[in-house]
């Protein structure tokens, strides 16, 4: 007995639904209606209860939100169980409540377990919880690129793990490629500021600046340039505080001082603040000879030499030229120089950086031919698997000579430079190998296997995704499948097979499909269908479970569009017994 997932949905407010509770089986759920009676809301609702994309045009006229709520069965150690309590959810005995709030201004908000969480965590849990297939999804496994991730998903760890290790080594070959066609293409003007930064470390190196240089000579030089008027004012203040020799008559201020210091110092003994003054005034005579000492011989030591002035002008010219280029003082001078130096030595080293580089390419280059071989062997053994065992589904599904096959190759290249070897051939690679795969299809005996794409109709092709998504319950199976009218383009006996086929399916599984066939309906352990009332200028649709006598109307609906014909009604109790005994 399938333990069934989505136990419920309540739906409010949303396209041409005002209030109603889907309540669905743990088995095989049909929902119908007449065209247009807003069925898909059923599907519509479930995409967003899982983190599907919010558009305010789904709110009903006139209502300010619509919600989607529902109760799902999980397992408290699944992965959905973990997820949704690292969220701060909790359960109910086993049940996990899921709420989505669109409101009319386009605002979404969701819930599970009573905790307000990001959207994104209902994708999270989608991925586990349900499988979605409409008619989308048909037209997407046209293409071959969602043909190669079937392939791969069926495949499971014999590709994943050497296409991870392959994704990783292209990832790198591409960041070293990239990293190589710059170092090359700019060769020049590396080349050039190269020789720009020579030019100006060759010129620092033959000033040779000291720190602090320019400060330095720039006070010395102000000191030449008025050589002798500072001699003459140090010979001018020595004269006045010592004396002049020349001069036996003049007054001079160490001669005052020691007169002053002599009339104190004969009567300090009288009183102590006198002779503080006198010690004092001694302070100031000893003082006075210190720096008329001084005086002297900074007159004597100055010497007004027009050679070092020369010298020193040269000199702080030959700085001036560093500062004009290389910084505002020579302190900036030699931090551009150290600079610089590291600079050169990277642009130096740029050679030995392209053999490396080169190097490495060719060795991820190979790596990648040997993982590409590796992973298209995988997936050539997995695609025989896979289409013997959608050939076999397809049998029962009524298309009996029916035949699937996987075209796996690799298109070869001229230029070796622009692909990886595999096999001993240079072939075309990309960021998923060097494998096309496509999916191929001959409907009967004698026919050419061609793409679906071309060698299917409509039909087959519903037919074709039932068999695939069957195959995939077999390996990778999700708690719930849901169908939205997967089964356009077909009808007769190909439906019953589909209808019996999808019971089979709600053996492991809970299925829900979205239906416009009596023939699948009537396998159905529960028929859900949507009504569609008009008031006036108002059109509501609602959601009622059929069972028994109102079971059997709507299939005759769906038969004949006749609730009341007999024929009809018998029809329907023959398809409704077929289903019962023949599954």
């Amino acid at each position: 007995m399938v333990v069934s997932v989505l136990e419920e949905m309540r739906i409010r407010s949303l396209g041409v639904i005002d209030d109603a509770v889907v309540e669905l089986s743990p088995g095989f759920t049909a929902v119908t209606g007449e065209t247009g009676a807003g069925k898909t809301m059923v599907v519509t609702s479930l995409g967003l209860l899982l983190g599907g994309r919010a558009d305010p045009a789904l709110v009903r006229m006139g209502a300010r939100s619509a919600v989607v709520e529902g109760r799902i069965a999980v397992d408290p150690r699944s992965s959905v169980a973990l997820r949704a309590e690292e969220a701060g959810a909790e359960l109910d005995d086993g049940t996990l409540l899921i709420s989505r709030t669109l409101s009319a201004e386009g605002r979404s908000r969701a819930h599970v377990g009573g905790r307000s969480v990001p959207v994104g965590l209902l994708g999270e849990l989608a991925d586990d919880l349900v499988a979605v297939h409409g008619q989308t999804d048909q037209q997407g496994l046209l293409r071959p690129a969602r043909q190669r991730l079937a392939l791969d998903r069926y495949a499971g760890d014999a590709v994943a793990v050497p296409l991870g290790k392959y994704a990783d080594a292209y990832r790198r070959l591409r960041a070293v490629t990239a990293e190589l066609a710059e170092l090359t293409t700019r060769a020049r003007e590396r080349a050039q500021e190269a020789d720009l930064l020579r030019f100006g470390l060759d010129e620092v190196a033959a000033v040779e600046p000291l720190p602090g240089e320019d400060a330095e000579l720039a006070a010395e030089a102000e000191r030449l340039g008025h050589a002798e008027a500072l001699a003459s004012a140090a010979t001018a203040a020595h004269a006045a505080l010592a004396g002049n020799p020349e001069d036996p008559e003049g007054i001079d201020a160490a001669t005052l001082v020691a007169g002053a210091h002599r009339a104190v110092e004969a009567v300090r003994a009288h009183d102590p603040a006198l002779a503080a003054l006198a010690d004092r005034i001694g302070e100031i005579g000893i003082l006075l000879s210190d720096v008329a000492g001084e005086l002297a011989g900074y007159a004597s030591d100055l010497d007004a030499d027009p050679l070092r002035l020369a010298a020193v002008e040269e000199r702080r010219a030959a700085l001036t030229q560093l500062t004009r280029k290389y910084g505002p003082d020579i302190a900036e001078v030699l931090a551009w120089a150290e600079r610089g130096a590291a600079r050169l030595g990277e642009l130096d080293g740029d050679d030995e950086r392209i053999e490396e580089l080169t190097a490495e390419r060719d060795a991820l280059r190979a790596e990648l031919g040997g993982l590409a071989q590796a992973v298209s062997d995988a997936r050539a053994e997995a695609a025989e698997r896979f289409a013997d065992a959608v050939t076999a589904e397809l049998a029962e599904l009524a298309m009996p000579h029916a035949r699937v096959t996987f075209s796996v190759r690799q298109n070869e290249v001229a230029d070796a430079e622009s692909g990886i070897e595999v096999g001993g051939r240079a072939v075309a690679y990309g960021p998923h190998g060097a494998d096309e795969v496509e999916l191929l299809l001959a409907s009967h005996p004698g026919a050419l296997p061609r793409p679906i794409a071309k060698g299917a109709s409509g039909g087959e092709l519903s037919r074709v995704m039932l068999a695939v998504e069957v195959v995939f319950a077999g390996t990778a199976p999700v708690p719930t499948y849901l169908f939205d009218e997967v089964d356009a383009g077909v009808g007769g006996k190909a439906a019953v097979e589909i209808g019996r086929r999808l019971a089979r399916l709600a053996r492991t599984a809970q299925v829900v499909v979205v239906t416009h066939l009596p023939q699948v309906a009537a396998f159905a352990d529960r028929h859900l269908v949507v009504e569609k009332t008009h008031e006036g200028s108002v059109t509501r649709s609602g959601v009622q479970a059929m069972e028994g006598e109102d079971r059997i109307r709507e299939l005759s609906r769906m038969l004949a569009g006749q609730e009341d014909s007999e024929l009809a009604r018998a029809h329907a109790e023959e398809l409704l017994a077929t289903a019962r005994g023949g599954v």
